[in-house]
């Protein structure tokens, strides 16, 4: 990188990371933002609004930046699926410099389906490449010279060669998940035989790009431990760093209100991910009957952005579909029971951060939690089976103070181990570290 990196480590250390007390200090000195690194975030739908957890990991960590003195950039996919109006955007996103989205058509297309089982392509990966993004981003990189260019999940990857061929930048690769796991748990909840057997083909595809790309990436941004582990099982070589989903915990006021009324539940989350489904599903079927008939009284309710049909048209006694909700912390706070029945996935899961940052009792599965410290009947409650989420909802419903209990333990160890202005000094430490070695 020659003088580039000479002058990037001046860029990095303008802001003495260890001595940044505050966001109120660094609010308090925005001619801070003005010589640092020059972050690029590519991002494969618009971040707003904050209706997902993936949305949710973009934004944090870009407005984190941001205060400890990063230039940030963003281009977005603006999909059908996802669309966003640009002149809907809000005024705190003013923590970007350049905001640019390009329409996207990624929309799933059963004669493209059908012909990719025929291709050694990843038909999970092919569904974002977009010549009109690829010109987007070629010309960002001629237009302006970045110091970082952060790919928000391997969907990005397709457009490493552009960056290479354009820039001399850092591309780090942030890993919101170890993205072929999420499927191949999903296949091995499958039981109709030819959709698990399509599931399975799919998810091998996914796994050999992912594996491929490995050694393309100059930095591999972790969400967890976990999932750190497994990439260089896997076969990455290269630095890397485990940087979790951190959350501002100035923005989340906690009402323990809710510990003073009846307890309800409440579930939140994108309902077009198919996780969140399957979860959700598997809750309505084998836990809620039960719980009701025990509990006759108890509300469930349920919010989300694009809510499939079926749900919609759910009818059931006690249960509220909410569709998507103008706040989500309001909702969160709304009922004192969060809970997360997840069966698959990966990475880690920013709605319980929220769940417990707002002193809500999170009910989730081990793999729920995954990437997550949290203490079994200590801030969090875990259940893998049925019978243990009847029973461990029963028991709060039995005793309201130990509800408030683990809620205000929750809040105290969210606001401790995932603020999001800590998190993101880790991660400029780490490019700092990664120029240094490369001078």
């Amino acid at each position: 990188m020659g003088n580039r990196s000479a002058e990037l480590v001046t860029h990095l250390f303008c802001i003495p990371l260890e001595t940044v007390a505050s966001r109120q200090t660094l609010t308090e000195n925005p001619s801070n933002s003005n010589s640092c690194m020059k972050i690029l975030q590519l991002c494969k739908k618009f971040p707003y609004p904050l209706k997902d957890g993936e949305s949710i990991a973009v934004t944090s960590l870009g407005k984190s930046l941001h205060q400890l003195g990063c230039q940030m950039s963003l281009l977005a996919m603006n999909t059908k699926k996802h669309y966003f109006h640009l002149q809907e955007l809000p005024s705190e996103a003013d923590h970007y410099q350049e905001i640019a989205a390009v329409e996207v058509d990624n929309s799933l297309k059963f004669s493209e389906a059908f012909l990719n089982l025929f291709s050694k392509d990843s038909y999970h990966i092919s569904r974002f490449w977009s010549p009109s993004f690829a010109a987007r981003l070629k010309r960002m990189l001629q237009q302006q010279s970045y110091d970082v260019v952060q790919l928000e999940t391997l969907y990005l990857a397709p457009y490493i060669p552009i960056i290479r061929q354009h820039s001399d930048a850092i591309i780090a690769m942030r890993a919101h998940n170890v993205e072929h796991e999420i499927w191949k748990r999903i296949a091995d909840n499958t039981r109709f035989w030819p959709k698990k057997w399509y599931l399975q083909h799919l998810t091998e595809k996914l796994r050999q790009f992912e594996q491929q790309q490995l050694q393309q990436y100059d930095l591999l941004i972790a969400i967890t431990e976990r999932d750190e582990r497994i990439f260089k099982k896997m076969g990455y070589r290269n630095e890397s760093v485990v940087v979790p989903i951190g959350l501002d915990s100035d923005e989340y006021l906690t009402d323990y209100s809710s510990y003073q009324r009846k307890p309800s539940i409440g579930f939140i989350g994108s309902l077009d991910w198919m996780p969140n489904q399957e979860g959700l599903i598997w809750f309505l079927e084998k836990v809620w009957p039960d719980l009701q008939r025990k509990h006759p009284d108890l509300q469930f309710h349920i919010a989300g952005r694009n809510t499939p049909e079926w749900l919609q048209r759910l009818r059931r006694k006690h249960v509220t579909v909410h569709g998507e909700v103008p706040n989500a912390a309001d909702f969160i706070n709304n009922h004192s029971i969060m809970v997360v029945p997840l069966l698959s996935g990966s990475g880690m899961r920013a709605k319980i951060v929220e769940g417990m940052m707002l002193g809500r009792v999170v009910v989730t599965t081990a793999v729920g939690l995954e990437g997550i410290d949290a203490r079994n009947g200590e801030e969090v409650i875990i259940a893998n089976e049925p019978a243990e989420f009847k029973t461990s909802i029963d028991r709060c419903l039995k005793n309201w103070r130990r509800l408030e209990h683990i809620g205000r333990k929750g809040q105290e160890f969210a606001v401790h181990h995932y603020d999001s202005l800590e998190i993101a000094r880790h991660l400029l430490k780490a490019y700092a570290s990664l120029t240094v070695e490369a001078l």
